[in-house]
């Protein structure tokens, strides 16, 4: 029996791990959460300081029973999962419902799936960010206690089957809200007048350059914008100043999770859901960065390694490494931001594959 026992979330992500590690550790998954709030009732007391009753489902029992007897032989027991609320509160559950000593577990985390990112996880092990579960059953409780209560008044009062949520409800309202602006607003119909120049020279021959120009005046009406252009029948024009401005692009902030939604969407056709899908699969293979993330930032060992890349293919001149910032300040996972290149080099083969 190994001496270390690594649990994980998924089992395709678990295989991977193992052949890193070595033959000093057994790697495990829990297949995500391993309790929960019980179905069927509240399981939240709201007399106890709102005390959440929590169950082991019957698909996870024999999963339990396993990581159990795993621990029990086990010398020190790694909690892998994810960093971000669900992750953490795993890692707790996990700890609780197995009784695990607190001397014996270690908290790491990573945010790709490679032979250095879990070597380096390995040597900084840290304790259960408490925090985070609280905030993640805080979350958890808050679905409960609205969903609970409100979902039977929408069965009374509207119609069966209906959902409320502590975020669907607000989500809705805002929809109902702007919907109700859009419809109340006031349509005003402008025209405007476009022009295409064919330039001629001295001699009245005419270029093969076409010039497109816009007035920038609007017209109330149909009849006050004919009247223009008929006060423009056999004019002359000129052009009487040409203007040169430097324009600067600058590239695209690495992907978020959205962003990267977004892009596949627009180049591929894909939807939400199966983006996340293959971005998981990509993500268990060590291809891409952890894909559940609002942040644009990139650690140093990722930006060393693509200025390592861009200059053994392109030259030092084309390394211009750049560190991206959050701007929202409502941003909320601890994740570094995806890596732009490799998720999109890898998604094409996969589009083209139809998986």
């Amino acid at each position: 029996m190994a001496k270390n026992l690594v649990i994980v979330e998924s089992p395709a992500k678990a295989k991977t791990i193992e052949k890193f590690l070595g033959e000093d550790y057994t790697v495990r998954s829990c297949f995500g959460h391993i309790r929960d709030l019980a179905d069927g009732e509240l399981s939240v007391d709201v007399t106890k300081n709102f005390q959440p009753k929590y169950i082991i489902p019957e698909d996870k029992k024999k999963v339990v029973s396993e990581l159990k007897k795993l621990a029990k032989d086990a010398e020190m027991i790694w909690l892998a999962t994810d960093e971000d609320r669900e992750g953490e509160a795993i890692s707790w559950h996990l700890r609780e419902t197995l009784d695990l000593d607190s001397k014996k577990i270690k908290r790491i985390v990573f945010h790709e799936i490679t032979k250095p990112a879990i070597l380096r996880a390995i040597e900084h092990p840290r304790d259960i960010d408490e925090n985070l579960v609280n905030a993640q059953q805080a979350r958890r409780i808050l679905d409960r206690l609205v969903g609970f209560e409100l979902s039977p008044i929408l069965w009374k009062k509207i119609q069966p089957a209906l959902s409320a949520g502590r975020v669907q409800s607000v989500a809705v309202r805002l929809v109902v809200e702007r919907e109700r602006v859009i419809i109340g607003h006031q349509y005003k119909s402008a025209y405007k007048i476009t022009a295409t120049f064919y330039p001629v020279d001295a001699a009245g021959k005419k270029s093969d350059a076409i010039l497109n120009a816009e007035l920038p005046q609007r017209f109330d009406t149909a009849g006050d914008a004919e009247k223009f252009l008929a006060q423009c029948v056999g004019a002359s024009y000129s052009i009487a100043d040409i203007e040169v401005k430097p324009a600067q692009k600058s590239p695209s902030a690495p992907f978020t999770t959205s962003t990267l939604q977004q892009e596949a969407s627009r180049k591929l056709g894909y939807s939400v859901t199966r983006t996340m899908v293959v971005a998981q699969k990509l993500y268990e293979a060590g291809h891409i960065t952890y894909m559940r993330t609002d942040s644009v930032n990139l650690s140093e060992l990722a930006i060393e390694e693509i200025k390592n890349q861009v200059i053994a293919n392109y030259g030092q001149k084309y390394s211009n490494p750049r560190q991206y910032t959050t701007k929202s300040a409502s941003a909320q996972e601890a994740h570094e931001a995806i890596s732009r290149g490799r998720a999109i080099e890898t998604l094409y083969p996969l589009h083209r594959n139809k998986l």
